[in-house]
């Protein structure tokens, strides 16, 4: 018997509203609470204001960069426990290790299989948890 499923609170932030729409729109029917920013600087205050469990971040958006807002996230006390993924179009070995060292647990390129990635969440939150030692 396969475990149940579990719900997170997300919060999606990529500048094309279709595609953070669309995002969100499949997490909330597999259960999740999920709010949309457009803007680095939007997702940073939704993120304090949510403290998700999981924050799915373009990188190139205008005001702040993915890397700046995953590199913010870090910084807080409970923004090291959060799973950080990219969902970008930038997918050059450059841009993942530098989405590594903004403290990115994953790095996906657009156009991405938004399915498989509901479907692997669960994993990747308790890969993160032991990471953190939460």
């Amino acid at each position: 018997m396969s475990p149940e499923p579990r719900a997170f609170t997300i919060l999606v932030a990529d500048d094309s509203e279709d595609a953070a729409e669309s995002l969100a729109m499949l997490l909330e029917f597999e259960g999740h609470t999920v709010e949309v920013a457009h803007d680095g600087t939007s997702a940073l205050v939704a993120a304090e204001r949510l403290r998700p469990q999981v924050v799915v971040l373009d990188i190139g958006m205008p005001g702040l960069s993915g890397y700046e807002v995953a590199t913010r996230l870090r910084a807080t006390d409970w923004g090291r426990r959060v799973l950080i993924v990219a969902a970008t179009g930038w997918g050059h070995d450059d841009d993942r290790r530098r989405a590594l060292e903004a403290g990115f647990d994953r790095h996906l390129t657009k156009p991405m299989d938004a399915t498989a990635f509901a479907a692997s969440l669960g994993e990747w939150v308790d890969e993160a948890a032991r990471r953190t030692g939460r």
